[in-house]
């Protein structure tokens, strides 16, 4: 049985790089429509071998929509996710428009696959740093718990979008050829001032907010916390961009609050858990790296090592495809998933499906 698909933002990088999962883990489509704005609605984009034509995102474009990804921005999701969900549509939403909405799952399938069965037709995917870390510490948690967390993320480029790219190999080939380079986007387009990320390292994600944090470490602090169910959980964070293209990497500090936990027994928990590979062998100087990881769907975790003051607490550091795992996996991986436990909106008993036209009637 095959699912009606919609993808928004669909000639955005996770918009993208969303179908091309969809192709490669065969997932049960049997009809996908790619949907943006109206600057890009014409336009032509290949899947299974078929060309397809991009059309406008507008409420009517849901009807009949069993799941809906949206990567569009946030303006978008909060525009359409809800027009969608009146549609009968599940709604797995890539931005940060819904994350903390206490009605709203926020969901790495890993860490909280069971908050699925709350959703009220819309999912929170998390923000892509967060993701990561979630996925690594839940192993350790599930062993030996979880006290404390101070993480420290160098972050790439493409987590601020195309543009952000574009602006970091102008800058690279300006500074080589000594004419200066200019900054129009980094830290955050919208912001007083803008710096060269080109040979640098900015210490802001997007813009300041209360306590000298920035909302990308408020996201990472508060997510954490709720997807893990942990409001208790002491979590600190300091987030910088780096001139990397793709892949997200973290230097995770962490407390387990058992004076018994060891390095040996948390890379035999990090080794036996879903999506996580330990590359840890600094004798051979084996660990993960950002350029190794794109295109790479797990998370990769090493430098493992237990910290010198503080019993049972540790350090590891952690990097995976921002654009993969931190983005448009995690939302395919929610969306087979709810296949998987009966959980889209027409789904029933016997495992048959009851569709409902726009105003919430069951029509087959």
């Amino acid at each position: 049985m095959g699912y009606r698909v919609a993808i928004v933002g669909a000639t955005g990088a996770v918009g993208q790089r969303i179908a091309k999962k969809l192709e490669e883990r065969n997932f049960p489509a049997d009809e996908i429509l790619f949907l943006a704005s109206a600057r890009s609605a014409g336009s032509k984009v290949e899947y299974g071998g078929k060309e397809y034509t991009i059309e406008e995102a507008l409420p009517e474009r849901f009807d009949g929509v069993d799941i809906a990804f949206f990567s569009a921005g946030g303006s978008v999701s909060k525009q359409l996710a809800h027009e969608a969900i009146s549609r009968g549509a599940v709604v797995i939403d890539n931005t940060s428009a819904f994350r903390m909405d206490p009605d709203t799952p926020l969901v790495v399938p890993e860490v909280n696959r069971e908050a699925l069965k709350e959703h009220r037709g819309l999912i929170a995917n998390p923000n892509c740093s967060t993701i990561q870390m979630v996925a690594a510490l839940e192993p350790v948690r599930r062993k030996y718990g979880l006290k404390k967390v101070i993480v420290s993320t160098y972050q790439a480029v493409s987590g601020a979008g195309a543009a952000a790219i574009g602006e970091l190999e102008k800058q690279s080939t300006d500074m080589e050829n000594r004419t200066g380079a200019e900054a129009e986007l980094l830290p955050v387009k919208g912001d007083k001032k803008h710096y060269p990320i080109a040979f640098n390292a900015v210490p802001q994600i997007d813009v300041f907010s209360e306590d000298g944090y920035t909302f990308e470490e408020w996201k990472m602090i508060n997510e954490t916390k709720k997807i893990m169910g942990m409001p208790e959980l002491s979590v600190a964070a300091t987030c910088v961009r780096l001139p990397v293209v793709t892949g997200h990497s973290e230097s995770v500090y962490f407390e387990t609050g058992d004076p018994s936990a060891d390095t040996a027994g948390i890379r035999e928990s990090l080794q036996h858990a879903e999506g996580i590979t330990v590359m840890d062998d600094p004798d051979n100087q084996a660990y993960p790296m950002p350029l190794f990881a794109e295109g790479k769907d797990d998370v990769f975790v090493g430098r493992l090592r237990r910290d010198l003051d503080t019993p049972g607490a540790f350090h590891f550091w952690v990097v995976a495809d921002n654009l993969l795992k931190g983005a448009a996996l995690n939302s395919i991986q929610i969306a087979e998933a709810l296949i998987a436990d009966g959980l889209l909106k027409g789904d029933k008993a016997d495992g048959t499906r009851q569709y409902s036209d726009g105003d919430g009637h069951a029509v087959r």
